[in-house]
């Protein structure tokens, strides 16, 4: 089958992605919010059967819920979710404050993920502001860690955009580019034109981060008319926090693109009413999605929408 034809038979399908956990709620937050790499196992498994194409996979401490960037644990967690679900798997690039760029980007020189996070710019990603919502502790690590991000940049600089892209281009492994600003865009168009970055791209605007552009229709539409002037064609995710992963979700749908949602962005199914998994976030965007007439994307689906290598070519 031609490039031509595959891309005719997906048109039009929405990639749904489900974020298991990331390292934003502590696990005092939400009682299901998922920690070992047995319950990210799962987690993965119940998305994948309620129809996500793609699972987002931050790693965590089995002990205390701590994000932990410990490559065992990530392999542990890829693994088992490959040998029992298709779903592609993207892995974080975000790592910790502390570590280099050559070590943030280990997981994927490492394990060869069909695709994995690559964050488009820096900026203060705070939030501290949820320590107003946490009533008491379950572990002593999670008061320090939301007060610590008053001061936080998360550090993306032009050296380790090309770090990333340099090891993302050797073991063929997609890059999904997280924008969290406008001026992250012209980043990346930089590192197009110095040949970096490899068109096509895939996309994923993260809407409503303190320290990022806010969440709101206006932005979403100015966001994505600035990408088609300075970056042409792509393949486009948006992703929101909170109650704005819904609405954000679907407006980018209905302009022909894909959604992202789990319990890294929003730990609420509805107001008031926590979600007990993100299979059940998955479920709710494809309800609104069929309603509106639009078709899901397998995970195999999604590998031709993306020009994925495949999940034989990966090494977990």
């Amino acid at each position: 089958m031609s490039a031509l034809e595959k891309g005719r038979e997906t048109m039009g399908k929405v990639i749904i992605t489900a974020a298991l956990t990331g390292n934003i709620h502590v696990p005092s937050m939400s009682p299901y919010l998922p920690v070992t790499p047995g319950q990210l196992i799962d987690e993965a498994v119940r998305c994948g059967e309620a129809g996500a194409a793609v699972v987002h996979v931050h790693a965590r401490s089995p002990e205390d819920g701590r994000p932990t960037t410990d490559l065992e644990i990530y392999r542990e967690i890829l693994s088992g979710i490959k040998a029992r679900t298709n779903v592609v798997i993207s892995p974080t690039t975000g790592g910790t404050a502390t570590m280099t760029p050559e070590q943030r980007i280990a997981v994927v020189r490492e394990l060869k993920p069909e695709m994995a996070t690559f964050n488009a710019g820096s900026f203060n990603f705070a939030l501290y502001p949820v320590l107003n919502k946490v009533k008491e502790f379950k572990h002593d690590w999670e008061k320090s860690f939301l007060e610590s991000t008053e001061g936080f940049i998360f550090a993306n600089t032009f050296t380790s955009l090309k770090v990333f892209c340099k090891t993302m281009n050797e073991v063929e492994t997609k890059p999904e580019l997280e924008v969290y600003d406008v001026g992250q865009l012209t980043n990346l168009s930089q590192i197009i034109q110095e040949g970096f970055l490899k068109k096509p791209i895939y996309l994923q605007f993260v809407l409503g981060i303190l320290g990022g552009i806010p969440a709101s229709i206006d932005n979403l539409l100015f966001l994505t008319n600035t990408a088609r002037r300075v970056l042409g064609d792509f393949e486009l995710s948006v992703c929101a926090a909170g109650r704005f992963q819904f609405p954000m979700g679907v407006v980018n749908m209905l302009q022909g693109g894909h959604m992202r949602v789990g319990l890294e962005d929003n730990l609420y199914l509805n107001k008031g009413q926590l979600a007990k998994s993100s299979a059940e976030q998955v479920e709710k965007a494809i309800r609104i999605a069929r309603e509106l007439g639009l078709d899901i994307a397998t995970p195999d689906e999604a590998r031709k929408i993306l020009g994925l290598k495949g999940p034989d070519k990966v090494n977990f």
